[in-house]
């Protein structure tokens, strides 16, 4: 088998059957308000207020966005149908992943997947049956409440506290960089249950149901360089009360076993994407290369542009086998935390320098915004920063030598 005809073996017949369902909604849903020019929105107060810089604001990914795609299904693939999900395996949610990735959509479709596993890993069957349909369906919209302005990486850092009263624990604190943050009425969220005992049992996972929730308050957009059609805010909590009984997990103290478990899916998924965007830079980049002339001769014909998109397209082709192997673990239950990490880092770094190259075979058109290779560019730079920076990446590859 070549290069040009190379199936991921992960994907079988029935997710050959999903890819076409969710390249359909892509194109029909999400890919036409890609295309709408605006300028980076504001939310305050629920107006848009254009501002310079942007093409495509948070606003674009509305209710009804969400509940089309729970309709369609693409909403929780990967959890079982008697929650309401698709009943499919992880390479469900990867033909979700990469058909997003290459479209250039970032709604917050990942977020809710990985709030939905938090909730089937750790949650009771009440607490299943409570979120989970209504987060296939698209009226629960979730995010996961976890760094803070001082606390990223280092969860040791986190501060905002979870004091059991009665039946409710009180929670006072912020977070911030809250993907899904504005329109979440679900929101997973990481508290200090046990400030003066150890800290590896310091942190518990709590869910929130904010709507008219007291004390709960939805911060300022954050306008980001990139990705801004991706709803990211800060959320604060003054008081704000949720019961007991919404604890996920076998008893308080359980949160960073349960983060560190759960971020082999997180890393996976951005892995997932990152070849995904890759392979899309190329793809863009050769048919600019064969239409574009330079010299009364199209640009492909100088040796130095073949070089750069045949090392682009080696490396891209590289980490695809790389995250294949990756997804073909993780759906066996074999992928381990230090392999994720790996993923993670070495495919965003990847994604960041075949993209980086695309744009110089653009030349002025790849500064454009209105050129798809532009806003990957400045889409793809947080790819090495969140869900660990790329550098707590290596160290967590380090500690495993």
């Amino acid at each position: 088998m070549t290069t040009a005809n190379y199936e991921s073996p992960w994907k079988t017949e029935d997710a050959r059957i999903f890819e076409r369902t969710v390249r359909s909604f892509v194109a029909t849903e999400l890919a036409p308000k890609l295309a709408e020019p605006s300028g980076q929105a504001s939310l305050d107060a629920g107006t848009s207020t254009p501002a310079t810089g942007g093409t495509r604001t948070a606003a674009t990914w509305t209710a009804t966005t969400w509940m089309k795609a729970g309709q369609a299904g693409l909403l929780l693939p990967d959890v079982p149908d008697q929650y309401g999900g698709g009943g499919g395996t992880f390479a469900h949610e990867a033909v979700v992943v990469e058909e997003l990735a290459r479209a250039g959509a970032h709604i917050g479709f990942g977020i809710q997947s990985i709030v939905a596993h938090y909730i089937l890993s750790y949650g009771t069957e009440a607490q299943k049956q409570r979120w989970l349909p209504r987060m296939a369906s698209g009226e629960l919209i979730g995010a996961i409440g976890m760094t803070e302005p001082d606390a990223g990486s280092d969860l040791h850092a986190i501060r905002t506290t979870g004091r059991k009263d009665g039946e409710h624990y009180v929670i006072n604190g912020a977070k911030t960089f809250i993907t899904n943050g504005a329109n979440a009425n679900l929101v997973c969220l990481v508290v200090k249950t046990a400030p003066d005992g150890p800290p590896a049992r310091a942190l518990s996972v709590v869910m929130l149901e904010t709507e008219g929730l007291a004390g709960y308050r939805v911060g300022r957009p954050l306008h980001k360089i990139g990705r801004h059609d991706q709803d990211t805010c800060e959320l604060f909590f003054d008081g704000v009360r949720t019961p007991v009984g919404f604890l996920l997990g076998s008893g308080e103290g359980r949160a960073l076993f349960q983060i560190m478990d759960q971020l082999r899916y997180e890393r996976l998924s951005i892995g997932l994407s990152a070849v995904a965007s890759a392979e899309r830079a190329v793809e863009l980049t050769t048919l600019h290369a064969k239409e574009r002339k330079i010299f009364g001769k199209p640009l492909l014909d100088l040796q130095n542009t073949r070089f750069r998109l045949a090392e682009c397209k080696t490396e891209a082709h590289i980490g695809r086998i790389f995250i294949d192997n990756c997804i073909e673990q993780h759906i066996a239950g074999r992928l381990d935390a230090v392999t994720a990490a790996m993923a993670k880092y070495w495919l965003t770094d990847c994604e960041c320098r075949i993209i980086d190259q695309c744009v110089q075979l653009h030349g002025g058109y790849g500064y454009m915004q209105e050129f798809p290779i532009a806003r990957m560019w400045v889409d793809s730079r947080v790819q090495r920063i969140y869900a660990g920076s790329n550098e707590v990446m290596k160290e967590i590859v380090g500690s495993a030598l």
